[in-house]
């Protein structure tokens, strides 16, 4: 019997292959979502006497995005059957836990984190979030410790050098949100925001590894995607650490400065690498329905 293929590739090396329950974990985290949006238009977003649904909502929809970013690229890092199984189950409770915490909290009107009128309950749900958070940074090293392994580049290579980017991108996201839980606070200095770090380096897990994604369909010289995903990558590197200082600096993201620039300029080489990567994609599969015999 051949084996089954998902996206032109062995099941086992196949995204999304055997990840129902992170599937799921993910969509959960929209449902939540868009329960907030509805609950917002009906009633408005602020909960006396902390509560605000519109961090829940961003949160939710953040959280779902990056779980169903694991359960995209966790079948390629060649785990063994049972640390990959142990693995989706932390991940799938340690997300549900963060979910039930935020959304269950702001409807309550209480700041799930950092509370100053909630009870000793809350201000320990507070410290069990804060302890919930570091189970997820520990599980994040975990997936990115198994990417750098010298095996982790046999299969589907173009992915694989994107995904150990947008991991480097990731740590920077972890920095933010052990900062945040170290100050207390989202906010640094007169007007910089933790989070805006935070969400743009959790998102590199997807910008980045998209790049190989779509290179891998193309018929291009090997080097010369690589080359593209190498550029791609340190652009949006370069986007994440022009935000890290400006946050460090206490300035608004929004302030314009030579970190802001840089920040700018870094964003503008994704966009080229990912528009350059669209049309060689879209180039071949053109091709390939040109060579298809008309019905």
């Amino acid at each position: 019997m051949k084996p089954a293929l998902f996206n032109g590739h062995k099941d086992s090396n196949s995204m999304f292959s055997g990840e129902r329950i992170l599937i799921w974990t993910g969509l959960a985290g929209f449902i939540l979502a868009a329960f907030m949006a509805v609950y917002m238009t009906l009633y408005g977003s602020r909960v006396l006497p902390e509560g605000n649904l519109e961090s829940a909502f961003s949160f939710n929809a953040a959280l779902g995005m990056f779980i169903l970013s694991i359960a995209a690229i966790l079948p390629l890092a060649r785990m063994s059957v049972r640390s990959r199984k142990v693995y989706r189950w932390m991940l799938a409770f340690t997300a549900g836990a963060a979910y039930l915490l935020e959304s269950v909290q702001h409807l309550r009107g209480i700041n799930p984190r950092f509370t100053q009128a909630g009870s000793t309950v809350d201000r320990i749900a507070g410290i069990t979030f804060g302890m919930d958070s570091m189970l997820l940074i520990v599980l994040i090293v975990w997936l990115a410790a198994a990417f750098f392994r010298k095996t982790a580049l046999r299969d589907r290579p173009l992915v694989i050098l994107g995904i150990r980017y947008g991991f480097l991108s990731t740590m920077a996201a972890v920095a933010a949100g052990i900062g945040m839980v170290v100050l207390e606070s989202r906010y640094t200095g007169a007007a910089g925001n933790l989070i805006v770090l935070h969400g743009l380096g959790f998102h590199a897990v997807q910008t980045i590894p998209l790049l190989g994604w779509l290179l891998e369909k193309s018929d291009e010289g090997q080097s010369r995607k690589v080359l593209l995903v190498h550029a791609g990558a340190i652009g949006w590197m370069l986007a994440v650490a022009g935000i890290a200082i400006q946050t460090a600096s206490g300035m608004s993201v929004a302030e314009l400065s030579p970190w802001t620039l840089a920040a700018a300029a870094g964003m503008l080489v994704w966009l080229f690498a990912l528009g350059t990567a669209l049309r060689m994609s879209v180039t071949v599969s053109w091709k390939t329905r040109a060579g298809l015999p008309k019905l």
